[in-house]
């Protein structure tokens, strides 16, 4: 089944995009640049997010992890 059809698959895959712009962003700041447009411009935003609710997306990753171990 592919994540556009599965929820928690989807949310994981946002989550874990949204976690590695932000670690890359640091490394490579030209890759990831706001002035860009299309797919650079979307990784920017997703970045951002990763860097502005850090506490808020950690959280999450510590309760994706916790779902992921104990529903199967």
């Amino acid at each position: 089944m592919s994540a556009l059809f599965n929820f928690q698959s989807l949310l994981s895959v946002i989550l874990l995009l949204i976690c590695t712009c932000a670690y890359v962003r640091p490394l490579c700041p030209r890759i990831l640049d706001r002035n860009k447009s299309g797919l650079r411009l979307t990784l920017w935003k997703l970045a951002r997010i990763g860097e502005r609710e850090s506490p808020w997306v950690g959280a999450a990753c510590v309760v994706m992890a916790i779902m992921l171990l104990f529903s199967n």
